[in-house]
């Protein structure tokens, strides 16, 4: 009898972990359909993961996602992770920039919508209230993934010299950026791929990009199928 109400409670608060986790995993998305208006991440949980020599050995590319929504802590560490600020005495960052522009801007194509990630509100802001995930590339796995980061550098942050140099170090700034997030997504066990595979100029039109932003890289992230 002990035995039979043992497993009846393991069994109930599987269920209760199950839907507790499901419930959570639909909140960026609820929050998404129900007002578009900026969102207010939670704070970055910097603490736990794997350590870096193991995330770097489970570091992969993938292109096979689950369509499940990832909860706004996930978001909040992703970002924070790809280009969060880190030391908020002089708004330096987790990712480094030549002479520190900071001028990559990560935009967020989720859901119904798009996000302009702000570091120092650690904060989504709205940009387009529009589904827009299968055009921020060619491959059919983007317009089901949860998340497709668009990595956008602004060449008027940047000082002189000629746009093709700016360009240039843009992506390289691009690059930083991008394996902190692969980093991330091996640390939680979460799948990512970078792409350059992007139909840029249609996509700057569809995001009302100004001439001075050129779009360099977007990258999918979502649990593994």
């Amino acid at each position: 009898m002990k035995k039979r109400i043992f497993s009846i409670l393991c069994i109930t608060v599987c269920m209760l972990f199950i839907f507790s986790s499901a419930t959570v995993a639909q909140e960026f998305r609820t929050t998404v359909k129900q007002e578009f208006t900026a969102i207010k991440l939670p704070a970055p949980m910097t603490d736990g993961g794997k350590p870096l020599m193991q995330a770097l050995k489970a570091r992969q590319t993938s292109r096979e996602f689950r369509t499940d929504a990832l909860p706004l802590q996930v978001i909040s560490d992703l970002l924070w992770a790809a280009f969060g600020i880190n030391r908020p005495e002089s708004g330096r960052r987790t990712a480094p920039s030549a002479m520190n522009w900071q001028e990559i801007d990560i935009y967020v194509a989720s859901f119904g919508a798009v996000y302009l990630y702000d570091a120092r509100e650690h904060a989504l802001i709205p940009v387009l209230g529009q589904d827009i995930r299968s055009s921020t590339g060619t491959q059919a796995f983007v317009g089901e993934a949860p998340v497709n980061l668009v990595y956008v550098a602004d060449l008027s942050k940047m000082g002189g010299g000629s746009d093709e140099g700016k360009i240039q170090t843009a992506f390289a700034d691009t690059g930083f950026i991008g394996q902190n997030v692969y980093l991330y997504c091996a640390s939680e066990g979460l799948a990512t791929v970078v792409r350059g595979s992007v139909d840029k100029d249609a996509l700057a039109q569809l995001m009302g990009l100004r001439p001075e932003q050129r779009i360099t890289l977007a990258q999918t992230v979502g649990y593994p199928k």
